[in-house]
């Protein structure tokens, strides 16, 4: 893989990173038996959804990332790596929906949060399943352009860590209720945004073949 083939998917991954070192560190927190305090006492009361939202996340943020590669997407790598990563997609979505629905809110959340994140689950679930048929019926640009979406929003708590930061950093502490619900649905905006500026850009500025997961 050359250097400009590299730039993508090294940026893609590192726009999860903050999402994926904290996934890690509540996987271990988990794993030790913790002290249950309010900001925990959901996880560890039921930690099923969480560790599998962490878990698929983590390896659809990583592999997803590697399918804009031009030379990976002509091997069948790409097709097999695709095999993973729907189902992978899939727990992300749906595991994120039972948290929204089966966990007490915690002090900073709301309840438009809460239907927030299950309107951008169904969404990114949805865009999973209409990528999917497509491929079977061969469509490939569709295909293609239902995947980039639903990679967006799977990447949504990247952009999300960076609309928080300006508040963060004014005011101390976490932003809660609908100011917090209008910057996390501002995460997933931008990063839908750019991913169809990504797929409407002029044929003759693509430098390497668009994202499939097939």
């Amino acid at each position: 893989m050359t250097m400009r083939e590299w730039r993508l998917p090294a940026a893609l991954i590192l726009l999860g990173l903050i999402p994926m070192l904290a996934g890690a560190g509540r996987l271990t927190e988990l794993g030790t038996g913790p002290q249950v305090t309010p900001e925990n006492a959901r996880f560890v009361a039921d930690p099923l959804p969480v560790v599998l939202h962490i878990v698929g996340a983590v390896v659809y943020t990583i592999l997803g990332a590697f399918q804009f590669v031009p030379r990976l997407r002509r091997q069948r790598w790409h097709r097999r790596a695709g095999r993973v990563l729907v189902p992978c997609g899939l727990t992300v979505a749906f595991s994120g929906m039972w948290m929204a629905v089966g966990y007490d809110l915690p002090a900073h959340d709301n309840d438009v949060l809460a239907g927030v994140r299950l309107v951008f689950g169904s969404v990114m679930a949805g865009a999973i399943l209409l990528g999917l048929a497509a491929v079977l019926r061969r469509d490939i640009d569709r295909h293609r352009r239902w995947m980039v979406r639903a990679y967006a929003i799977g990447l949504g708590a990247g952009t999300q860590a960076f609309t928080h930061a300006p508040y963060l950093i004014a005011v101390g502490e976490q932003p809660d209720g609908n100011l917090r619900a209008g910057l996390v649905v501002a995460g997933w905006l931008i990063n839908l945004a750019v991913a169809e500026w990504y797929l409407r850009r002029p044929a003759r500025a693509v430098t390497a073949p668009a994202l499939t997961l097939s």
